[in-house]
Order: C-alpha cells, then sequence, then structure tokens
C-alpha cells in the first residue's frame, strides 16, 4: 500500500458529510463508561488472582506483550513480561480531549479520575490538576466501551460538543503469522461536529517510559505452594525504575511522533528496548505538538495547565536521561478545527520493541516479531510506521475473517459475541511465541493455563480449549504438539513434592518431576525453561494421569484431519513415534488386564481434585477413542508415507477389542455411565463421555451407541444442569441423579467449568440437541460478560458469586461450538501456510 500521507488523510476529511449516531457493534460487549459494579464475581480462595472487574479488550499481538484500557478509560493492563501480569493503572498513560465552541472551553483526560497511581503507590492524588472524564450513573450515560474482539471502541457522548469514537485494534489476522505477533496498538480516533458551530478540538496522548520495568527483580524464581497446594513463583517486576530513560522526537516518513529508550545492556535484557507514540506525517490543516519530557510525579500542571485553556502543549525535545528515582513521561497532540457537519480520523499508534523474553537465570528467548523487525530492540518507529501505513488494509481483513460469524444469526449474538471475546486469552494469558528456528518454523508457541497455575499448554486443558487455534492458526497448534512430541520421551528424575498430600493432611509425598514416555501434563513454566523442562505443576504426580495421552494422540490426529490448511503428512509423521510412547505408556496402568487403563484412587486426571478408582468412564472413554486415532494414523502413514506400522496397527487393534468388550460392562448403569467402576460414587459426571464426543467430533466410530449418548446426556441435563440453580448458571460437574451435591463442600463437583460447558455444548450439539447445546452457552456466557469477568474468564464459577482460576486457557472451547454448529465452517486466512502471511 501508499504511504499514509496527503492524499488518503485527505479522504478523511468529509466536508458536510451526515454524521451518523452512534450505535453499540452488533455481537460486541458493552457497558456504560464508568459505570460501577454492583456485584462482580469475586474470587473463590484468597490466593488466587483477582484484579477486580475492570478489565478491557487486550492489545498487542500473541507474545509480543500486550496492554489493556478499561471501561473506565485507564490503561490498566500491562502484561509485557512474557508470562506474567501486572494490573494496575498509570494515569499520566492516557488519552485527553480539549474543545473550544466561541468563549466556551473544554477539556478531559478520558478517563474516570483515578484513585491511585499503582507504579507510584505514594503519591496521594496523581495528577491533581487535570480534569477527569464523568462516569457513567444509572442516570445519565456519558459514553459506552464496546468489545469483539480484536476491536474495541469507546464512545463518549453528553460531555463535549463533539461526537467522540475511539476504534482500538492490533492486527489479529487468522493465518497470518508475522502481523499478529506484532508489539502495537492503532488507535482510530473519529472526531465529529454534530453542532452549527466551528469546534477547535485538540487531541492528546501522554504516556509513561516504562522500559526496563517489565523483568523479574527476583533472582530465586523460588517455588511456593498455595492455599489450595498448586505451586507459585513470585514475580515482582521493576515498576517504577526509571533511571537512564530518555525521551526524543523522531520524523520518518510516514510518521510523526516520539521515541522512548532505557538503558541497554549488552547483550540487550529482558525489558529493554523501545516505545513509540506515532501519528501520520504530512497533516493537512492539522497541528502536531510534542513534548519529549515531563514529570509525571507532581499535579500534572506542567503538561495540562497549556493544553486545558488553549489545547496546546510545549513543543521541547528534551533528551536528557533521567536520575534514579526520577520518572518521566512524554506526550503528543494534534490540534483541528472542524466546521460544522465535518468529521475527521486521526490513527494515533502505539508500538513497543521488547524483543526479549527472559525465563530462568541464563535463559532467554526472542519474540516471534523480531524474525520481521530484528532483534536489537530499536525497531519500535518501524512497526508504527508499517501500522500508519497499513492500519486500513488490516482493518478490512479483520471485517472479511469476522463476517462468516456476525452472519450466522442462527446462533445468538451473545454466543457470536463470545466467540471473538474469548480469543483474548491467545494475546493475554501470557502467551510466549519465540522467533523461527530449525524444526520450528513458525516458532515455539504456548499460552498459560491461567496466572494462578502458571505453566504452558497444560495438555488437558488444551484438549479443550486448543479448539480456536485449530481453527485459526492452525501452525500454532502443530507448533505446541510438537513440543509435545519431543517432551514425550525425555525424563527429569528431580524429586519433587506432591501439593495435593499436603492439603490432604498427608505430609511430604514425593515423585519425579518426568519419566520418559510419560506424556507431560504441560511444557513449563516462565520462571524457569518453558519447552524444555516439562511437568511444572507439582499438585498432582502428573506421570500416573490417565487422561494425558490419550488427549495428545487425539489432539494430533484432530490437528492432521482438520485444520483449515490441510492434511499435513510430515507434522503426522514427526509426532507418531510419540504418540506410540505415550499410548504405551498409559497401557502399563491396566492393571486388572482388562484392556482400560485404571485410576489410582488419587486424583490422576483433569478433575485433579476428584478421586477416581479403577476404570473411570472420562479416562476410559477417551482411550478407546485416542486407540481409533491411533489405528487412523498408522494406516494414513503406511499407505501415504510407506512407514510399517503394521506392529502398531495389530497391538492397538487388541487393546481397543478388549476396552470396547469392557467398557459399557463395567460403567453402564442403565441410564448413564458411572463415573468409575471401584469407588461406589454415585454421581452423574457432566463429562463422562468426553472421548465420546471427541470420537464423533473426528468421525472416528463413536465410543458408546447413539442411545446410551443421548440417555447419558439426559441424565447430565437434568441433574447437572436444570437441577443445579435451575440452569441459570451452567452445567456442575457432578451431582446426584437428583441434583444434590454428593459432598457440599467438594472443591470440583458443585463448580462450573466455563471450557466444560463449551466441549459439552458442542457434544449435544453433534447428538442433535441444539436447544440445550444454545441453552447451556447462554447460560456461562451471561454469568461471565455479566458478572465483571470479561475478558478474565474463569475456570470456575459457582453458585454463591465466586470464582476460580482466571484468564483460564480451557473456555477458548466454544469454538468447539462453532465447529459443530456449522459443520467447520472456514474462517477466512486461516487457511494460509505457515509462511510470513
Amino acid at each position: 500500500m501508499a504511504l499514509f500521507g496527503f492524499s488518503a488523510f485527505r479522504s478523511l476529511l468529509k466536508r458536510g458529510s451526515s454524521l451518523k449516531p452512534w450505535s453499540v457493534p452488533t455481537a460486541s460487549w458493552s457497558r456504560a463508561f464508568g459505570l460501577p459494579w454492583q456485584q462482580p464475581y469475586t474470587v473463590r480462595y484468597a490466593s488466587n488472582l483477582d484484579d477486580g472487574p475492570w478489565h478491557g479488550m487486550p492489545l498487542g499481538g500473541f507474545g509480543a506483550g500486550c496492554i489493556g484500557r478499561s471501561p473506565r478509560g485507564d490503561f490498566n493492563l500491562w502484561n509485557l513480561d512474557g508470562g506474567e501480569h501486572w494490573q494496575g493503572s498509570i494515569p499520566d498513560c492516557q488519552f485527553a480531549l480539549f474543545e473550544r465552541q466561541g468563549d466556551q472551553v473544554r477539556a478531559h483526560a478520558l478517563a474516570t479520575a483515578p484513585q491511585t497511581d499503582d507504579s507510584q503507590p505514594e503519591l496521594d492524588k496523581p495528577l491533581s490538576s487535570w480534569s477527569w472524564y464523568p462516569a457513567s450513573t444509572a442516570q445519565r450515560t456519558t459514553g459506552s466501551y464496546s468489545a469483539r474482539y480484536p476491536l474495541s471502541w469507546t464512545h463518549y457522548n453528553g460531555v463535549f460538543s463533539a461526537e467522540l469514537v475511539c476504534e482500538a485494534f492490533s492486527p489479529i489476522l487468522p493465518g497470518d503469522y508475522r502481523r499478529t505477533s506484532y508489539p502495537l496498538a492503532v488507535f482510530c480516533w473519529q472526531l465529529q461536529n454534530p453542532t452549527s458551530q466551528s469546534l477547535e478540538l485538540s487531541l492528546l496522548l501522554s504516556w509513561r517510559n516504562t522500559c526496563g520495568w517489565f523483568t523479574n527483580t527476583d533472582p530465586s524464581a523460588s517455588v511456593h505452594f498455595r492455599d489450595d497446594g498448586s505451586p507459585e513463583h513470585s514475580y515482582v517486576p521493576a515498576i517504577g525504575r526509571g533511571e537512564g530513560q530518555c525521551n526524543r522526537w523522531i520524523d520518518q516518513p510516514g510518521l510523526i511522533g516520539v521515541l522512548m529508550e532505557g538503558e541497554r545492556a549488552d547483550p540487550l535484557a529482558e525489558g529493554q528496548g523501545q516505545w513509540c507514540l506515532a501519528v501520520p506525517d504530512h497533516l493537512p490543516g492539522v497541528e502536531v505538538m510534542r513534548c519529549s519530557r515531563w514529570d509525571p510525579s507532581g499535579d500534572g500542571s506542567e503538561l495540562w495547565s497549556s493544553f486545558a485553556s488553549e489545547g496546546t502543549i510545549a513543543n521541547s525535545n528534551d533528551t536528557h536521561k533521567s536520575l534514579a528515582g526520577e520518572q518521566i513521561s512524554a506526550a503528543l497532540a494534534v490540534k483541528v478545527t472542524l466546521a460544522p457537519g465535518e468529521s475527521l480520523e486521526i490513527p494515533v499508534v502505539i508500538s513497543w520493541d521488547l524483543p526479549v523474553t527472559a525465563f530462568a537465570t541464563g535463559v532467554r528467548d526472542l519474540r516471534r516479531y523480531t524474525d520481521f523487525h530484528g532483534s536489537d530492540g530499536k525497531g519500535a518507529a518501524a512497526l508504527a510506521a508499517e501500522a500508519l501505513r497499513d492500519w486500513p488494509d488490516w482493518r478490512e481483513q479483520i471485517d472479511a475473517w469476522q463476517a462468516p460469524v456476525l452472519a450466522r444469526e442462527d446462533l445468538p449474538e451473545s454466543l457470536r459475541m463470545a466467540l471473538f471475546n474469548e480469543l483474548y486469552d491467545l494475546a493475554s494469558g501470557g502467551s510466549l511465541w519465540t522467533a523461527a528456528r530449525p524444526g520450528d518454523p513458525v516458532g515455539r508457541f504456548g499460552v498459560l493455563e491461567c496466572f494462578d497455575y502458571a505453566w504452558y499448554e497444560s495438555l488437558d486443558v488444551r484438549l479443550y480449549g486448543s479448539l480456536a487455534l485449530l481453527q485459526l492458526w492452525p501452525e500454532l497448534d502443530k507448533a505446541v504438539l510438537r513440543s509435545f512430541a519431543r517432551a514425550i520421551p525425555a525424563a527429569d528424575a528431580t524429586p519433587r513434592p506432591i501439593g495435593w498430600y499436603f492439603t490432604q493432611g498427608r505430609g511430604r509425598v514425593e515423585a519425579p518431576r518426568k519419566r520418559a514416555a510419560a506424556t507431560p501434563h504441560d511444557l513449563g513454566a516462565p520462571n524457569e525453561s518453558p519447552f524444555d523442562a516439562t511437568n511444572y505443576t507439582a499438585y498432582q504426580d502428573c506421570n500416573l494421569w490417565k487422561d494425558l495421552a490419550s488427549d495428545y494422540v487425539l489432539q494430533v490426529w484432530r490437528t492432521f484431519l482438520l485444520s483449515p490448511n490441510g492434511e499435513d503428512l510430515s507434522f503426522l509423521a514427526e509426532c507418531w513415534p510419540a504418540v506410540v510412547q505415550a499410548l504405551s505408556y498409559l497401557k502399563r496402568f491396566d492393571v486388572n488386564h482388562d484392556g482400560l487403563p485404571d485410576n489410582g484412587g488419587a486424583p490422576d486426571q483433569t478433575f485433579d481434585d476428584w478421586p477416581l478408582q479403577g476404570v473411570s468412564a472420562y479416562c476410559g472413554a477417551l482411550w478407546i477413542a485416542a486407540l481409533e486415532a491411533a489405528l487412523a494414523m498408522a494406516q494414513r502413514l503406511q499407505l501415504d508415507l510407506g512407514l510399517n506400522t503394521a506392529e502398531e496397527q495389530h497391538q492397538f487393534s487388541g487393546w481397543l477389542e478388549q476396552s470396547r468388550a469392557n467398557f459399557d460392562r463395567l460403567l453402564w448403569n442403565g441410564e448413564y455411565y458411572k463415573i468409575d467402576a471401584e469407588s461406589g460414587t454415585p454421581v452423574v459426571m457432566a463429562d463422562q463421555l468426553c472421548g465420546d464426543f471427541y470420537a464423533r467430533l473426528l468421525g472416528l466410530p463413536s465410543v458408546v451407541a447413539d442411545e446410551r449418548s443421548r440417555s447419558s446426556l439426559n441424565a447430565v441435563k437434568e441433574a447437572c444442569f436444570e437441577g443445579f440453580e435451575g440452569g441459570r448458571l451452567g452445567v456442575a460437574n457432578g451431582l446426584c441423579r437428583d441434583g444434590m451435591p454428593l459432598d457440599p463442600k467438594g472443591t470440583h463437583p458443585l463448580e462450573v467449568w466455563t471450557g466444560i460447558n463449551f466441549g459439552l455444548a458442542a457434544y449435544y450439539r453433534l447428538m442433535g440437541d441444539a436447544t440445550t447445546a444454545t441453552a447451556v452457552c447462554s447460560a456461562v456466557v451471561n454469568q461471565v460478560y455479566g458478572g465483571g469477568l470479561q475478558f478474565r474468564t474463569p475456570e470456575a464459577i459457582t453458585a454463591v458469586k465466586t470464582y476460580r482460576a482466571c484468564h483460564y486457557l480451557r473456555a477458548m472451547a466454544i469454538w468447539a461450538l462453532w465447529a459443530t454448529h456449522t459443520d467447520w465452517q472456514l474462517i477466512p486466512g486461516a487457511e494460509r501456510a505457515g509462511s510470513e502471511g
């Protein structure tokens, strides 16, 4: 595309055009601007993360770090250190508007008044000279915040004479493995003059220099156990560390801006690099002003006085480095006069180049975008220039890929909204996306299970949650499964204490970290060596889990079979040795030689607080489905690549025949499948037939007969959905047949797991019950997006408005509903090969 210069900008000046009234975009989550929450969900365990309900959509590419602007206008999300989370409002990181109409002058920072500056908690009243935008109340609406990921809109009305809308986005484009990694945000400000008089307007962007902040200053990274038995490590970012920072003007073809830098080590350290604030060059009729340095620690009048009175800031290019204890911010402003009826669109870009992400001492990686913009941490301006040049094309591509979802009016609007917005976790869920390397053509990729359980790509969780990645960025899904293929044969004999036993008062029980051929639970944690040191979680001994091997096999076959960019035999062959090892290892747990692996009494599957004994419906059905998938793989590899898989086919066929002969005999009770064969627990387990769901999803022979599947699903619906809070919350994990809990104090059975519910809904849809599928999904979506849990969807919610484990990976299972409802309707762009895109 041509540079965004004079001619393109001129076309945005629509003199005499009719002004369209603002309306909330279709299939978006929306809330009145700054309206306080009355009774949002709160955290179930005090040790778990609870930042409160003021979450907006994240901005920034996958694995690039992200920022977020809330429904009250403040920038309060700063997940810029790979795998880590920092939530806090920095008031001087803000937009503001000045307006003069005749003798009337008004100016407001475009956020509600801050209570604190979380980067400088010692300040009493931050920026006390600034005038802040009024929040909506029950009686008066001052605007709205809406989001349909990766787009968000902040609309301001009733305060200024001008109509003001900010559309913010990053180039999150299915099948584009370049731009989806970019660390930048585009803010398209739409200014309109609906009055009969001219309006003089100035738009200001102020920003703190945060170079050097986002790195862990705790070198030990030691592991502790929470009150729920899960491990955690300390994260102490260098928030507020400002020595050696400097800001300066930058002018180059395509942009006018301010560049912010800090101290630089050799080699470059984590958190070091640049930020850039930029607008297009050659803006006819628009005055651009820049202040490279002002002090955000005072009352803010240094910047605000002239802006509030005249809509100006003093042009200054002070490049002195900051001293210890100093904080420095920069500002950029554009000033324009709009005639009556005139409108103007101004793009503003914030970009950052923090190329290094570090883990354990001496372990570091480069982010994916460095494959295209270099790794020296000096590319922020180049990123901004590309954004200012190409943002209209990116915006059109977003419309194109969202169009099929928006068009499916046979899905309720709230579910279409959630399909988009649940993708937020790929950016703000601690995602890690490295530069390419041999064997990893698009880099290595991972998303945390959540920040409370901070390890990458938990395999049991991604069985559900990765259905979004598969349908939109299939090469990233392959990247994750390749990492597991390498990890399965590896071993690590390091003994570790198992947290669950502490919660049971049973003292210290240790287990080796990773046994050879055992399928790991996860790909490691951001305080160690992710992808190389696996099985970070020590809540249970994951070497004993009975679902992980099956989960892996099913995901490999699924990704080979259903990737929108076609079948990839080389990927299948690469994973095949790990498939064989994983299934052979799991078969060792068939203690009574009935073909089916036996659960061991300690929780040893995804419901890791829920003991199962003997053959279980959940693990047994997954095992049967996985054997069917492995046989299908073996046949394709032999027919298409000439690999000799006859021995494996013979072995797996024998196991499968024996397993099928015993599954129903041991577990079917005439109406549904017992939770397990030996415990005698009289509970209807909601997800008892996940394996049958997956088999049907992949077109494999079903695990159970149709009539038994439907009978079981009906029992789940009556006991765990309709019998639990009247279906208002969703499906509880496990209740007695009459809908009563077996143990009113149980952790998992009385929780509604968001991702499990979305998977169940897809299963109902596959079995022809679209009504229940929609009802289950709608109940969960209404709780999440009505309860202040937006953009931090938890693993679990309860009937007393508490949640557990926010920012949870499994919730992206809502894309299973898209697959089953639309028969895998393609999202445009996802079919692209794993190139630059």
